[in-house]
Formats: structure tokens, sequence, C-alpha cells
């Protein structure tokens, strides 16, 4: 936190965990933003035969996603940081792959789907570990509740590609 501004608050947790926490959920929130819009890029350009029940789908995943970036900003924010949620500053600091432009076949957008979410619930399980460890345990909860989430989401993609 201390790059940018921070805010006086009552919270009990320790300064440099408060700092620490807000590093790692600023990090999980461009990666967490950046899938919402790549979500929303294979909602809108998606084709072929499966296009309604994927285009429905995907527009479902992307509401999910959503509030997964609202939780771990506002938490950012709950303990005195800045929550850096801007597309632009997503983009500059996501980890994620970005997702192919001509990939808007529905098995194509479902394989790179499934992937991207693969790689954010990995780093999500990583900053449950991370958060525990510098203690802050509310943090490595709102990963826990996000990582339920993707495991599930990434289930669901895998059935349509999987025999």
């Amino acid at each position: 936190m201390s790059k940018h501004k921070t805010f006086t608050t009552k919270n009990d947790l320790p300064v440099e965990v408060r700092e620490k926490a807000v590093a790692l959920l600023n990090q999980q929130l461009a990666d967490t933003f950046d899938l919402y819009s790549q979500i929303k890029q294979a909602h809108w350009n998606v084709k072929g035969m499966h296009f309604i029940q994927l285009h429905l789908l995907f527009d479902t995943l992307a509401g999910e996603v959503l509030e997964h970036v609202d939780l771990i900003a506002e938490r950012a924010t709950s303990l005195g940081g800045i929550a850096l949620g801007t597309a632009r500053l997503a983009a500059a600091s996501s980890r994620l792959t970005e997702f192919p432009i001509e990939g808007v076949n529905g098995r194509h957008a479902v394989e790179a789907l499934s992937a991207r979410y693969a790689a954010l619930a990995k780093t999500t399980r990583a900053g449950i570990d991370t958060a525990a460890q510098f203690g802050d345990a509310d943090t490595a909860d709102v990963f826990t509740e996000v990582s339920r989430n993707l495991d599930l989401r990434l289930w669901f993609l895998e059935a349509h590609v999987q025999e």
C-alpha cells in the first residue's frame, strides 16, 4: 500500500499485514477483472451449433466473476487500501493469457476460458495460502469463496469438451 494513499482504519490487523493483503488482493483483482472481460469477449463473439447455450452460459459466468471482482476490491478498501480496478490497470497487471480474438468457435471459446479459469483458480489457491501465512484469515476466506466458484465453473466448462 505504500505506493498509494492509504486510509485510516480501526481494523486491528497490523499495518504490515494489511499492506501485504492489499497488494495480494490487487493482483487477484487484476486477474479476476481480466477474466471477466475475457468471458464477455467470448459471450459477445461465440459462434456455432451451441451458440445460444454458450452465449447464456458465458453471461452467467461473467455475472458471477463480476461479483468476485467486487468482493475482492471491497476487501482491499476495507483494509485501508485502494482497489486498483480499472480496465487499464487490470490489463497492465493481469497474469492471464489474452483471449484469442479469432477463438469464437464454441469449442475453442470454451477451451480458452477453461484454461483461464484453471490459471485463476491456481493463483487464487496460492493466495489463500499466502494470506493465511501472513496472518489475514479474512482475505484467505475471500479467496476461498472465489476458489470454490472457479473450480465449479471450470467443471461446467470442461464438461462441454470432454467425451
